[in-house]
Formats: structure tokens, C-alpha cells, sequence
């Protein structure tokens, strides 16, 4: 029994340190990565809501002809947004006709307060918080790609 004990052999400190050397090189890929994947699945939130007003601002032009005297406060009532979205994010419109649709999120944000989402019209295109803006996990600041 000694000798089954002699001849077993345990992990050398060299196998252990390659080990956590490839685990800390895959960690490094892999955690900007995720951080990226998070901020974009928490803009939809502010996607979703821009999608909706944005509906309900097409459908009172086609029915009226303009946009001119409907306000966002008549555009969320239409759009029935939830309460959570309305909680995390404050809408806004740029333009009569409407060129910009913008989406701020508030304190209660998950990630945080005065990150914008918004959508270009003349684009067609959304743009901003987890779509071409990535905070930098390194600094907290904002990168574009």
C-alpha cells in the first residue's frame, strides 16, 4: 500500500502556474467580452421602448397629417410602455417631424444613471449605450467601435 502511494504522482507547481496562466489568458478575453454582451442585452430595453414610441408617433402622423402637438408624454401614454422600462429610462423626441429618438436611463438603471440610447431617423440606425458605445472595464469610460 506504501508503495501504490510512492508511485502516485500529484501536480507539479509548474503544471499548477500553466494552468492559472491559461485560465487568467482566457479571463482576459472572455470577461470584456461578456461586459460587452450585458451592455447590449440591457439596451434592448431602451430599443424596445424607443420601437414603441416611435409607432406611436408614426400612427398619429398618419392619421393627423403632423406630429405637431403631440408630446412624448402622449406618445409613452400611447405606446403603453411598462412600468420598469418607464422606471429605468426617460424618453425624449428631437424634431417636428421627429429625428431623433432618445432614451436617458435614470437612477434605477442596473448600470447606471445618463446612459443614452437613441435612434436616427434619417439612419434608420440606433446608436449609443451597448450598440457602438462599450464602457471600458479598465477605466469605466466609454469606448466607441
Amino acid at each position: 500500500m506504501l508503495r501504490k502511494m510512492k508511485n502516485q504522482k500529484g501536480f507539479t507547481l509548474i503544471e499548477i502556474l500553466v494552468v492559472v496562466i491559461i485560465v487568467a489568458i482566457l479571463a482576459a478575453f472572455a470577461v470584456p467580452r461578456y461586459l460587452r454582451y450585458v451592455e447590449k442585452s440591457r439596451s434592448t430595453e431602451a430599443q424596445t421602448g424607443i420601437r414603441s414610441v416611435r409607432t406611436a408617433y408614426d400612427v398619429y402622423i398618419q392619421t393627423n397629417g403632423t406630429s405637431e402637438g403631440y408630446t412624448i408624454d402622449l406618445a409613452l401614454k400611447d405606446s403603453r410602455l411598462g412600468a420598469s422600462t418607464l422606471k429605468n429610462w426617460i424618453f425624449e423626441v428631437v424634431g417636428n417631424p421627429p429625428k431623433k429618438f432618445i432614451a436617458t436611463s435614470t437612477a434605477d438603471f442596473s448600470s447606471g444613471e445618463g446612459k443614452q440610447v437613441w435612434y436616427d431617423v434619417e439612419e434608420s440606425k440606433f446608436h449609443g449605450y451597448g450598440i457602438d458605445n462599450w464602457t471600458n472595464p479598465d477605466t469605466g469610460g466609454t469606448e466607441t467601435e
